[in-house]
């Protein structure tokens, strides 16, 4: 599972046989502080391709994922090798896309052409709201942990069962 921005718009290649491949790049970014108490930012690349109804998706423009658009994709990882056009051969690892989520759209789009985002989006969205306003107020000291729910009573351990209907 990554969280990060598309480096550049989707690609769709149609084969011979009708399959389409859609190839994408995506960039995660980590923030931390540095021994020296400074800000430092790693971005990693990751090369996307996904088959199937994604690609399809993609390339009758049902589904419009522009560079910078915040995604969430689900994956696997797949290593392969090639022989480029100098005869070297080369490796790559691809995330193989099974799911893939538009959270946020980059900010170049104008607010009409912003797709909606999807009932996921939202909900992770609320549920990383929700988080961050219990971490705000037990820094605060006014967070209160709601009551857990009542456990059904358990039977008396003398009762044998003698009364049931059947």
């Amino acid at each position: 599972m990554l969280i990060g921005r598309l480096g550049r718009d989707p690609e769709v290649i149609t084969y011979e046989n009708g399959n389409k491949r859609m190839s994408v790049s995506l960039a995660t970014s980590e923030r931390y502080r540095d021994r020296d108490g400074n800000w430092v930012e790693q971005t990693d690349w990751h090369n996307l391709v996904a088959w199937g109804n994604i690609a399809l998706d993609i390339a009758e423009k049902r589904r419009n994922y522009i560079k910078g658009d915040m995604m969430y994709v689900e994956g696997r990882l797949k290593s392969r090798q090639y022989v480029d056009n100098q005869n070297i051969t080369k490796s790559i690892t691809e995330i193989v896309v099974d799911k893939m989520m538009i959270l946020g759209t980059s900010r170049s789009q104008n607010a009409s052409d912003q797709p909606n985002t999807s009932y996921d989006s939202y909900q992770q969205a609320a549920g990383s709201y929700q988080q961050a306003t219990i971490s705000n107020q037990r820094a605060a000291g006014s967070y209160q942990q709601p009551p857990l729910p009542s456990m059904p009573s358990m039977p008396d351990p003398g009762y044998d069962g003698d009364d049931l209907p059947f």
